[in-house]
C-alpha cells in the first residue's frame, strides 16, 4: 500500500497549486511541504509555497523560499520575479529593481516583470528608467491604455505636470469607459489650477461609477471653492460612505461645517480626523479654533499647545492659548503666553530663520493608487510562471442598517456542495435537505453527516492531516475488502470508495475523487449523491484547469470530445442523471443553471433556475441567479422582482443590485 509519501510528486504539486488557486493558502503549504520533502532539489515547489506565503503576508519566508528556488534553478524567470516582488513589499527596492532586472534577462520582453520594474524604478526615484521601460512597452502597444496610464503616473511623480496631463489624456483617448483615466486627469488639471477642467473630469469618472474616495473629496474641494457648499458637503458625506479610514475625508468636510457655522458636526470630523491621523498638525490647529468657538477652552487650550511643542516658533497657537485662558480667567497664564510670544516676535532675526506656517486648505486626495500590486492576480499568473474598492463585510452586524448602500459585487451565488462542514447563514429561507442525503446519513457509511452548502467552509492545517490520515485508512480498507461476492458487498464498496472521494474531495485532490467517485457509480448504478458530487468536483477541477491552461487530466477522462474539452459535457451529463433518478432534486436544476450561465446560454439557464425553483419555491439562491441573469438579457422589470424575491428569502445583497438597476 503506497503511504502519502510515496504519492507522484507531480500530482501532489498539481493539488497544491489546486489549493493555491482556490485562495486555500495553508493547504497549498502542506503539499508543497511534502513535495519538498520528496525532492528538495526541485525549484517549483518553493516558488509556489513562496506564493503561498506571500497571501498570508509572510514576505520573509516567501523570500527564504525563493532564494532555495533559485539555489535549485538560477534560470526560471517567474522565481527571480516573484523575489522582486517580495522585496518590493519589503521596502528593499533596489534589491527588487536587480531581481526584476534578472527576471527579465531571461525573459526580455515580459510585460508584467517590466512594468513591475518601472513601478519600482519610480519608488527609487529613478524616472529615466521608469520611462524607459513603459516607453520600450509602448512601441510594441502604442495604444495600450493601461500604459500611457502608468506612464502619466510615473510623470507626475516626476513633478511634470504637464507631460502627465498628456500621457493620461492619450489614456482616455484609448479608453473612455475607464474611470480611473478620467480620475486622474481631474487630480492633475486640479494640481495645476485649471478647476473647470478637473470638475468636469471628476465628474465623468464619479459618472462612470467611481467609488473610490477621493474623486469626491477633489470634486467637493472644487464645490467649495465656488461657494457650491451643498455640492460640497454631499461630495464629502459620500467619500466618508466610502472610505471611512481617511483622515482627508473628515478634515474638508470639518472645514466646511466650520464655515457655514455648523461647530459642533465640525468638532465631531475634527475628532474622527485627529483619531486617524494624530500627528496632522492643521487638524489639532482647526480643532482648537472649534473649541474657542464652543468655549470649551481647557480642550482649546491642549491642541494648541501641541502645535507649541511641535512648532515653537509659530505664534498664533500662542496667542491662541492666551486667549484661552483669558476666558477662564486665569490672567497670570494668558499674561505668561502673550509675554512669550512678544519674546518671540522681537528675536526677529530667529523668528525669521525659523518661520512656520499652518495650513488651512482643504486637502487634496492623493493620485488614485495603482492595482499594479493585486496579490490575487499575482499568485495566478506567477504560479503559471507567467508573468472596487469594497472589502468583504466580515463584522457581525453586516445586515443592520440601509443595507442597500452597501456595496454588492453583480456576480452569481455559488453552486450548492455536500460536504462535511458548512458556513451557517440563518437569514436564508432555502430547504438545504433532501430526503436522499437524510437517508443515507442514517446508514452512517460516512465518518460524519453530509449537508448542502453554497459557502464551503475552508481546512485548517489540523482538519486537512486528519483527512489526509482517513484517505490511507479508507485504501487499506477498500483493499482488505477485495471483490464484492453479492449485492451488498458491493453496496459497502461503493460506499468506501464514495467515502474516500469525499476525503480527497475536502483536501481539492478533486481527480482522485472524481476517480473514486466513478468507481462507486460502477458499483451502484443508482447513487444519485454521488453522480450530484462527481459532477461538483468536476465543475471545480475543470475551472482551475480552465483557468491555469491545463487540460491533461479532463482530457485524459474524454480524449474524443472536443466539447467536453473543459468537463462541461461530463458535468451536465451527470446532473442529468440525478435528474433522471431523482426529479425533485433541486441543486442538479440550479448547479446546471450555473454552468449554462458560464457557457452563455442564458436562456436555458433561466428554464433550469426556474425548475429549482419548481422543486423549492424558498430556493433564495435560484431566485437571485435568475434575476441577475434576466437582467442581463435586458428583462429588467421581470429581474428585479426576482432579486426582490431573493431578498426576501434572506440575500440582503440584493437589495443593493435593486437600487442600482432600478
Amino acid at each position: 500500500m503506497l503511504t502519502l509519501a510515496q504519492l507522484n510528486t507531480d500530482r501532489l504539486t498539481a493539488i497544491g497549486r489546486n489549493a493555491l488557486y482556490f485562495e486555500d493558502y495553508v493547504l497549498s503549504i502542506q503539499y508543497f511541504n511534502q513535495v519538498i520533502k520528496i525532492k528538495p532539489y526541485l525549484a517549483e515547489p518553493y516558488l509556489y509555497r513562496a506564493i503561498a506565503k506571500i497571501q498570508l503576508s509572510d514576505y520573509k519566508g516567501a523570500e527564504r523560499d525563493c532564494t532555495n528556488a533559485i539555489d535549485n534553478n538560477p534560470f526560471m524567470p517567474g522565481i527571480y520575479y516573484t523575489r522582486g516582488f517580495i522585496y518590493r513589499q519589503l521596502g528593499e527596492l533596489q534589491k527588487s529593481y536587480d531581481d526584476l532586472t534578472q527576471a527579465l534577462v531571461f525573459a526580455p520582453e515580459n510585460r508584467t516583470y517590466m512594468l513591475l520594474r518601472a513601478d519600482v524604478s519610480a519608488q527609487l526615484k529613478e524616472y529615466d528608467k521608469a520611462l524607459r521601460d513603459i516607453d520600450f512597452l509602448l512601441k510594441k502597444e502604442p495604444n495600450g491604455a493601461q500604459l500611457h496610464f502608468e506612464k502619466g503616473v510615473i510623470l507626475l511623480e516626476s513633478h511634470d505636470t504637464v507631460a502627465a496631463l498628456q500621457s493620461i489624456s492619450k489614456a482616455i483617448e484609448y479608453d473612455t469607459q475607464n474611470a480611473a483615466n478620467w480620475s486622474a486627469r481631474g487630480h492633475i488639471n486640479l494640481l495645476c489650477g485649471n478647476d473647470n477642467d478637473a470638475l468636469l473630469d471628476l465628474t465623468r469618472a464619479i459618472n462612470l461609477g467611481s467609488k473610490w474616495a477621493g474623486d469626491y473629496i477633489n470634486r467637493g474641494i472644487i464645490f467649495y471653492k465656488k461657494h457650491n457648499y451643498r455640492g460640497a458637503l454631499a461630495d464629502y458625506d459620500k467619500a466618508v460612505e466610502y472610505d471611512k479610514n481617511n483622515p482627508h475625508c473628515y478634515y474638508n468636510r470639518a472645514l466646511l461645517r466650520q464655515e457655514v457655522g455648523d461647530y459642533n458636526r465640525a468638532l465631531d470630523d475634527y475628532n474622527r480626523a485627529i483619531e486617524l491621523d494624530s500627528e496632522n498638525t492643521e487638524m489639532h490647529y482647526q480643532r482648537g479654533l472649534v473649541n474657542l468657538q464652543l468655549a470649551q477652552y481647557n480642550d482649546a487650550i491642549d491642541d494648541f499647545k501641541q502645535l507649541i511643542d511641535r512648532f515653537p516658533y509659530f505664534l498664533p497657537s500662542y496667542y491662541l492659548v492666551a486667549q484661552a485662558y483669558n476666558s477662564l480667567g486665569n490672567k497670570k497664564e494668558a499674561f505668561r503666553y502673550q509675554q512669550k510670544a512678544s519674546q518671540l516676535e522681537d528675536d526677529k532675526e530667529r523668528l525669521q530663520r525659523e518661520k512656520q506656517t499652518i495650513s488651512t486648505e482643504a486637502k487634496i486626495a492623493e493620485a488614485q493608487p495603482k492595482k499594479n500590486d493585486n496579490r490575487k492576480q499575482f499568485s495566478q499568473r506567477a504560479a503559471q510562471n507567467q508573468a472596487d474598492n469594497h472589502e468583504d463585510m466580515k463584522y457581525e452586524g453586516e445586515t443592520r442598517g440601509a443595507v442597500q448602500n452597501r456595496y454588492a459585487d453583480v456576480v452569481n451565488e455559488p453552486s450548492i456542495q455536500l460536504t462535511y462542514y458548512t458556513q451557517k447563514n440563518n437569514l436564508r429561507r432555502t430547504n438545504y435537505f433532501h430526503y436522499l442525503v437524510d437517508q443515507f446519513n442514517k446508514t452512517n457509511a460516512l465518518p460524519s453527516p453530509l449537508h448542502f452548502t453554497a459557502h464551503e467552509l475552508p481546512l485548517t492545517a489540523d482538519m486537512a492531516n486528519k483527512h489526509f490520515e482517513a484517505i490511507n485508512l479508507l485504501s487499506y480498507k477498500i483493499e482488505d475488502y477485495g471483490q464484492p461476492k453479492t449485492h451488498t458487498d458491493s453496496i459497502n464498496i461503493s460506499n468506501l470508495y464514495f467515502a474516500r472521494a469525499m476525503e480527497s474531495a475536502l483536501v481539492q485532490d478533486y481527480t482522485s475523487a472524481i476517480d473514486d467517485c466513478t468507481k462507486a457509480i460502477v458499483l451502484q448504478s443508482n447513487f444519485t449523491i454521488a453522480f450530484f458530487c462527481r459532477a461538483n468536483w468536476r465543475q471545480k477541477l475543470a475551472e482551475y484547469q480552465r483557468i491555469n491552461n491545463d487540460k491533461s487530466d479532463i482530457e485524459a477522462q474524454d480524449k474524443n470530445s472536443l466539447e467536453s474539452k473543459y468537463g462541461a459535457t461530463l458535468i451536465l451529463r451527470d446532473y442529468d442523471y440525478v435528474m433522471q433518478l431523482n426529479p425533485d432534486f433541486s441543486f442538479a436544476y440550479y448547479n446546471k443553471a450555473n454552468i449554462l450561465c458560464t457557457q452563455r446560454d442564458f436562456r436555458t439557464a433561466i428554464r433550469y433556475y426556474t425548475d429549482a425553483i419548481k422543486c423549492d419555491g424558498d430556493f433564495a439562491e435560484a431566485y437571485f441567479n435568475r434575476g441577475l441573469t434576466l437582467i442581463y438579457i435586458g428583462e429588467t422589470e421581470e429581474g428585479i422582482n426576482d432579486l426582490s424575491k431573493a431578498g426576501e428569502l434572506g440575500i440582503f445583497q440584493a437589495y443593493n443590485l435593486i437600487t442600482r438597476f432600478k
